[in-house]
């Protein structure tokens, strides 16, 4: 399977699942429910789809890295900015949803890469990367 249908298939469901309860939700008068709904259908689907960055053989983690970063500046920041579980009247309540932000991906990266380096260390060759310029 190649690697858009991959992310297309890992992100397009648990969105769709997702938007869909939220939208019943908000049909049911609950607004703040169906939009942290939303907002975890958002994420959940930007993560998901993103993983697939990683199984390009081509790219360094250097790289891998930098393009997941940017795919969760512009899908997930904004998703916690608009979900509602942040005070943002005032600018230091932006500040405190920024550092959330950079403070939980260092900590999953580091995790996820002391993981994938020590505990289960891949394999140089692996036939499931994907090469790409």
């Amino acid at each position: 399977m190649s690697l858009p249908v991959k992310a297309t298939l890992l992100s397009g469901i648990p969105l769709l699942i997702m938007t869909a309860i939220g939208i019943a939700l908000i049909a049911q008068g609950k607004s703040a429910d169906g939009r942290s709904t939303l907002a975890v259908g958002v994420i959940i689907a930007a993560v998901a789809g993103s993983s697939v960055i990683y199984q390009i053989g081509g790219w360094d983690l250097r790289r891998q890295s930098l393009a997941h970063f940017a795919i969760m500046l512009v899908t997930v920041l904004p998703a916690l900015l608009l979900s509602g579980w942040f005070p943002l009247d005032s600018i230091s309540g932006y500040f405190v949803v920024i550092a959330a932000f950079l403070a939980a991906g260092l900590v999953l990266w580091i995790s996820f890469y002391l993981i994938f380096t020590k505990v289960v260390p891949r394999k140089a060759d692996s036939s499931d990367a994907v090469r790409m310029p």
